[in-house]
């Protein structure tokens, strides 16, 4: 029957062909004389390959070969260079081949739910142009960090999956405006997940996770669910604990730190008050020069979340609770949210009026 519609279909040239639902299980190769084909659907037949052929549809641009027989991603389809939509769900595809990816440049949305996958590789990033990733319903237990290189992508879901965690570097997808990451088993948010200044929706219900990275509320986040986590509850426990000894490098870290930000210093004299420059950050800023591993480990110094004071490794992880509603202003309702707080001493913890809860553990 495919081969009949084919042949017709010569005749007209069409730039569109539905061959779907028609107990496909090889397709033909006369397919490849349809030079002005856009749009070809090939979903729920029984096909376990792609002829050669097909590669010489550069004009092709929407492809779905959901619901059929793939165990391996076509080779044929790294010669459709002009294909920005490809189905692929509901196959048996176990791996990706870098080299076919990297065929398809102008791809903007993939979607591979519900295949084998356990692993995406790191030539991910070879899909500069994509908008719209889905790979729900896998068998992934975490994802690459070249992912975190595709620079147009706004959509990203990986529901049902294994994942642990996500890549550090996920704050680098600036565009990105909605993330579903439901049910897996997510036990921790990157801290670099506040800097996607476009993110809009955050679906994480049904994880791992206690607590919230720092900077939430600095998200235009419209939606987040979180619904069937274990989250932190706020149980008040005293603090019996007033002070800690600091390593010489922290203390010799968190000097530096105050010494370059401080060009200017208010200081006391006969009683009246006024500016003078500082002389250590000018000294600071020229020694600095000749030990760049310095600058660098110093660039990754945080900030005391209550006295505003630098620290390196040395911190008390604490949480504070937000409003969903009237804090984040989100469209939905989560409730109280818990968000990880990082203060650089307990003499910042134990002053009185702040709201951080100290993190403490279960016996």
């Amino acid at each position: 029957m495919s081969d009949t519609l084919l042949l017709r279909a010569l005749k007209g040239q069409p730039t569109s062909l539905n061959l779907s639902s028609k107990d496909i299980e090889n397709v033909p190769k006369i397919i490849s004389k349809l030079l002005r084909l856009q749009n070809l659907q090939l979903k729920n037949n029984r096909i376990h390959e792609l002829p050669k052929e097909m590669s010489s549809l550069r004009t092709l641009t929407v492809l779905n070969l959901g619901n059929n027989k793939l165990e391996v991603l076509p080779e044929a389809l790294s010669g459709l260079t002009s294909l920005e939509v490809l189905h692929l769900f509901g196959n048996n595809i176990q791996q990706i081949d870098g080299k076919v990816l990297g065929g398809m440049k102008n791809l903007k949305f993939l979607n591979i739910n519900n295949n084998k996958l356990k692993n995406l590789p790191a030539a991910m990033n070879k899909l500069v142009h994509i908008q719209h990733l889905s790979v729900d319903g896998n068998k992934l237990t975490s994802l690459p960090s070249e992912l975190c290189a595709l620079s147009h992508l706004e959509e990203f879901h990986a529901a049902n999956n294994q994942l642990t965690s996500l890549p550090l570097e996920f704050g680098f997808l600036a565009k990105l405006k909605k993330v579903h990451l439901q049910k897996n088993k997510i036990k921790e948010l990157p801290e670099g997940l506040s800097k996607c200044g476009c993110l809009e929706v955050i679906d994480v219900a049904g994880n791992d996770l206690r607590i919230f990275p720092s900077e939430l509320h600095k998200m235009p986040l419209k939606e987040l669910y979180c619904e069937e986590n274990p989250l932190l509850d706020q149980l008040p426990v005293q603090s019996v604990q007033e002070d800690e000894v600091l390593t010489l490098k922290e203390l010799t870290a968190r000097y530096i730190v105050k010494q370059l930000k401080e060009r200017r210093r208010l200081v006391k004299v006969a009683g009246k008050y006024f500016y003078e420059d500082n002389p250590a950050w000018s000294f600071m800023r020229r020694a600095i020069r000749h030990y760049p591993d310095i600058r660098d480990m110093l660039a990754q110094a945080s900030k005391c979340a209550l006295c505003g004071g630098a620290f390196l490794n040395t911190w008390l992880e604490c949480v504070c609770f937000i409003d969903g509603h009237k804090e984040l202003k989100l469209e939905n309702s989560p409730g109280r949210i818990p968000m990880r707080a990082l203060l650089c001493s307990y003499k910042c913890f134990n002053t009185p009026g702040h709201h951080f809860y100290g993190v403490a553990f279960p016996q």
